[in-house]
């Protein structure tokens, strides 16, 4: 590994955001998964929580969700639930709210939220929003402030405007850059995981051009 990669995996696990992911409930298409994760890449989020909890989505997307073509899948942690309750008591250890995209009677504004809490935001699919059994489990609820005359946004979409409503907010506190919220052994030991996935992609694609070599020769 070059010295320039080094840093540029240091820089990027020192900027992480350990305090501040996003749960995705019953989203249907992979693509908008994979926008999601570019999103959360680009602001420094370090996982993701994709929640299938009607049976009949739940095999088939996992599936492809595994499969998403995103490089972003490589540095950002997925995980993958069925079960409502085991996803969100595994939020709850890690996080202190629950934010949910939902229009209640007293919606209140992204930018009237303090997105540089320890916050999850969750997001439901694109038909019907979030669960009624999600809801439950959020502390509170907010819309994303529109003018047109559709009401309603791309799910990858209303994510990066609100992803990037928290990057606004905690790039202005410095949590990017002098008051970083990973505290500095956790940078350590992520930058030695980053490490660790870019050489075993390397040693992958050097074992698959050598097999492809010798294939072709034979």
């Amino acid at each position: 590994m070059t010295p320039e990669r080094e840093k540029r995996f240091m820089e990027i696990a020192s900027r992480r955001q350990y305090n501040l992911t996003v749960i995705l409930e019953n989203v249907h298409d992979q693509h908008n998964i994979g926008a999601v994760l570019r999103t959360a890449d680009s602001v420094g989020i370090k996982e993701v929580f994709v929640l299938y909890s009607e049976p009949e989505l739940a095999v088939k997307n996992i599936v492809l969700g595994k499969r998403t073509s995103s490089g972003a899948r490589k540095w950002v942690d997925v995980h993958f639930y069925t079960d409502l309750d085991a996803c969100f008591e595994h939020v709850r250890q890690n996080y202190d709210l629950i934010l949910s995209t939902h229009l209640d009677e007293k919606p209140k504004s992204i930018y009237d939220l303090d997105l540089t809490q320890s916050v999850a935001l969750l997001f439901g699919n694109e038909h019907d929003g979030v669960s009624e059994e999600a809801l439950k489990q959020s502390d509170g609820n907010f819309i994303i402030p529109q003018m047109g005359m559709v009401k309603s946004l791309n799910i990858s979409v209303a994510c990066a405007v609100t992803l990037y409503e928290a990057f606004r907010q905690r790039n202005e506190k410095g949590f990017y850059t002098e008051n970083k919220p990973m505290p500095e052994a956790d940078q350590l030991a992520l930058y030695e995981e980053y490490q660790r996935r870019h050489e075993s992609k390397a040693t992958r694609k050097k074992a698959f051009n050598q097999d492809f070599r010798g294939n072709v020769e034979k």
